[in-house]
């Protein structure tokens, strides 16, 4: 299937690793000028030079710390001044520290927004302007099955996440005219680098994968493939839409 992706331009926040990366490969796999970022200069160094060593487009990288609004307006700007323009942006963070109400303060409840909701809020606000000049345009908001179905010590993401989904609806029905399309997926448990780390602090959630249908965790290329398909001329038709990629873990209709 061609997907109509080539010469296309993407920026993908939070992508030196984890989703954010898979996403990053597979849409370069396709043929699209990617913009990476990252907070960690080697873990972006190491992504980039893996991505350009595909055969696919051109990769650029910026270190940067989406919790602050300064270093995501210059990338943005960084961004347009070498490609020019931005037709795909996946808004991405990794998530905020796990735990439960009684463990953090209101610092930790808006350090968690200014991550999470800032962080989009921003991007989007900046490419704007040009996906509308061109009439052409992909949003893809990454947030995390427990906007659906809350993950018991996860109270920050499972909260403030769940805010994407009203930004991203009210989004859908303000951008269509303009041949923008706004959709939000939802990571299940993906063998990534987060899920590592919150096993280690809880190791029941191994049990986890015995709610899965499928019976196993997810991979991150399958995650990616999906936001990939969203980003497509193919999809020009989803928007406003909220997409589940983990196994059948989600339980409610």
């Amino acid at each position: 299937m061609d997907l109509g992706l080539t010469a296309k331009t993407a920026l993908v926040a939070a992508s030196s690793k984890g989703l954010g990366k898979a996403i990053a490969t597979e849409l370069i796999k396709e043929g699209v000028r990617v913009a990476i970022c990252g907070r960690n200069q080697n873990d972006l160094q190491r992504t980039r030079e893996e991505l350009e060593a595909l055969a696919g487009s051109e990769v650029i990288a910026f270190q940067t710390d989406l919790s602050l609004e300064s270093e995501r307006l210059a990338l943005v700007d960084d961004v347009l001044r070498h490609f020019g323009k931005i037709d795909i942006l996946v808004t991405n963070t990794g998530g905020p520290p796990p735990g439960t109400f009684e463990s953090f303060d209101h610092s930790d409840w808006q350090d968690a927004f200014e991550l999470l909701m800032g962080s989009a809020t921003t991007l989007i606000r900046q490419v704007l302007p040009g996906m509308k000049s061109q009439q052409w345009g992909r949003i893809i908001m990454v947030s995390s099955v427990a906007v659906m179905q809350p993950v018991d010590k996860l109270i920050l993401s499972n909260a403030v996440r769940s805010s994407l989904l009203g930004l991203m609806k009210s989004l859908a029905n303000e951008l269509g005219e303009f041949n923008i399309t706004v959709n939000n997926v939802m990571p299940g448990y993906t063998r990534t680098d987060r899920l590592s780390q919150l096993i280690e602090k809880n190791p029941e959630i191994k049990a986890v994968v015995d709610e899965i249908p499928l019976g196993r965790f997810g991979k991150p290329e399958e995650f990616a493939a999906a936001v990939t398909f969203l980003a497509s001329q193919r999809a020009s038709y989803i928007t406003g839409a909220s997409l589940a990629i983990d196994g059948g873990w989600i339980k409610g209709i």
